[in-house]
């Protein structure tokens, strides 16, 4: 077996196993939902994140964070505008992030503190799909304040006191920001994104002491729903058939 067809197989089953999740997650709950805003995501990782492209990370484990501040959105009939959600991982030492989906250290999903009781399970119930929250065997929900300041270049997020980022968009060589698109592990909300890098990125929870600088950032604009993501789930089992029958 080649080494491009080993490192394809890799990617396709590691996806496969996250859409696994968001089809269980769909067949619990048939409700449609939009989101649409902003995403913020840094890791420990130099820039950019090796782990969308199934490499090993820059260092020992790749911890990483997503957040999701969205402007328009909703669940079935129920409004989330102007609401946060946010996500905190890590894969085990010497893994990638995909091909130890699963086995994660820990997997932790923060939700708007100021979510009403509805809009708390409409917004765990759309985390568990976009966000890698059944990554791992320890995983805790956690209702914090999750705040966001955007100053010239620089944007810094809080999630409760767990948590600080503050990250910027770096320039391209020809001018504008690097923007990488469709990498091997792009899923509807990371189809494209533009590339930069923290100024300072801390997490204090799960067991955790992380003090990073100048590590991976990520930021971008998205607007998806859940017949996207049931779309795309339906394309990797697709893919993932087709693979097995070409071995």
């Amino acid at each position: 077996m080649n080494k491009s067809y080993h490192f394809t197989v890799c990617i396709m089953v590691s996806l496969f196993v996250v859409a696994t999740a968001v089809v269980s997650s769909a067949a619990e709950k048939k409700t449609s939902w939009k989101i649409a805003g902003q995403m913020e995501e840094a890791c420990k990782c130099n820039a950019p994140c090796p782990c969308w492209f199934n490499s090993l990370p820059t260092g020992m484990n790749c911890g990483a964070t997503q957040v999701l501040f969205l402007d328009k959105a909703r669940y079935g009939k129920l409004s989330l505008d102007g609401l946060a959600l946010a996500h905190f991982g890590q894969s085990p030492d010497g893994q990638t992030m995909m091909n130890s989906y699963r086995n994660w250290m820990f997997s932790y999903l923060y939700i708007d503190e100021r979510a009403t009781p509805e809009q708390r399970k409409a917004l765990e119930e759309i985390g568990k799909i976009v966000l890698p929250f059944a990554s791992s065997k320890n995983i805790q929900i956690r209702y914090v304040p999750i705040t966001r300041t955007v100053v010239g270049k620089e944007h810094t997020i809080t999630v409760g006191q767990h948590a600080t980022l503050s990250g910027h968009l770096i320039e391209g060589g020809l001018g504008g920001n690097p923007k990488i698109v469709n990498p091997p592990g792009a899923d509807p909300i990371h189809h494209e994104y533009l590339q930069g890098r923290t100024t300072k990125f801390t997490y204090t929870d799960a067991g955790q002491n992380w003090t990073l600088e100048n590590s991976n950032y990520m930021f971008t604009k998205f607007s998806t729903n859940s017949a996207e993501y049931e779309k795309y789930t339906a394309g990797l089992a697709q893919r993932m058939e087709k693979m097995e029958m070409q071995k």
